[in-house]
C-alpha cells in the first residue's frame, strides 16, 4: 500500500538539509513556513519526491546577473524550471548541486537543453552581487540564471516553496555562513507547478535520468 503523510514546509526543509554542515545549519534554517503541500512518502524514483499537491512557482521579481529586472513567473512561463536557493561562498552543497545540474543538462540533446531553465537564487545577496553571481555561475554553466536582490524578498519567495532560509551570520572564526534548505524544486512546462523535489543527495545520474521527462512535463 502506498503510504502518504503530510509534512509542514519547515519540516520539509529540515529533511532536505540534514546533511549540510558549513553550508547550512542542521535544522535547515529557523525560518518557519506554514504547511503548503502533501508529500508522498514513497516516490517513483530514488532521487525525486513526487508532490501530491504541487508547489506554485514563487512570485519573485529580482535582479539577474546583468543587474536587470527579472520576473520569475513571466520569464520562465511554459518552460521546465529547476530552482535552487544557495550562495556562492558555500563550501560544499551549493557548488555540488549546481555542478550536478550542469553536467546533467549538458547531457541532453542541444534542442532539449534550451527547454530547461536552471535558476539559482542567492541566500547571501550582500556578497552575491550580480557580477559576483554571474562569474560563479559561468564556471558551472553560462546558461544558468542567477538572481539576487533584497533578502526579505528572497526569503519570502523561498518560503512559498517550503524552503527555510536565515540571514547570513558571522561565525566566531570570522566565516560568514548562510543557512538554507537544500532542495531543488522542478516545475513542469505544462502547468508551471512544482511536482518534484530533490534533496542534496541527488546525483548527476539522477538528474540525467529525470531531465528528459521533466522537460516533457512528466514525472520520472
Amino acid at each position: 500500500m502506498r503510504k502518504k503523510k503530510t509534512l509542514a514546509a519547515a519540516a520539509l526543509a529540515v529533511a532536505a538539509a540534514l546533511s549540510l554542515a558549513a553550508c547550512s545549519s542542521s535544522d535547515g534554517g529557523s525560518d518557519q513556513s506554514p504547511p503548503v503541500t502533501d508529500v508522498s512518502a514513497e516516490a517513483k524514483t530514488k532521487a525525486a519526491t513526487v508532490l501530491d499537491t504541487p508547489f506554485t512557482k514563487p512570485d519573485l521579481v529580482l535582479k539577474d546577473t546583468h543587474g536587470k529586472k527579472y520576473d520569475l513567473l513571466k520569464q520562465t512561463k511554459g518552460k521546465a524550471v529547476l530552482i535552487y536557493f544557495g550562495y556562492t561562498h558555500c563550501p560544499d552543497i551549493c557548488p555540488l548541486t549546481m555542478g550536478n545540474l550542469a553536467v546533467a543538462k549538458k547531457a541532453l540533446p542541444k534542442a532539449d537543453q534550451d527547454k530547461v531553465d536552471v535558476v539559482f537564487v542567492t541566500t547571501d545577496p550582500e556578497r552575491d552581487t550580480p557580477a559576483a553571481l554571474g562569474t560563479w555561475l559561468k564556471s558551472m554553466d553560462p546558461s544558468f540564471t542567477g538572481l539576487t536582490g533584497d533578502f526579505s524578498t528572497i526569503q519570502a519567495g523561498a518560503r512559498q516553496i517550503g524552503i527555510g532560509i536565515d540571514p547570513p551570520k558571522k561565525e566566531k572564526d570570522g566565516t560568514v555562513v548562510s543557512m538554507h534548505g537544500a532542495q531543488v524544486i522542478a516545475f513542469s512546462p505544462k502547468t508551471d507547478k512544482g511536482y518534484l523535489l530533490y534533496g542534496d543527495d541527488a546525483s548527476v545520474e539522477d538528474y540525467t535520468k529525470d531531465l528528459p521527462k521533466i522537460i516533457k512535463g512528466e514525472n520520472p
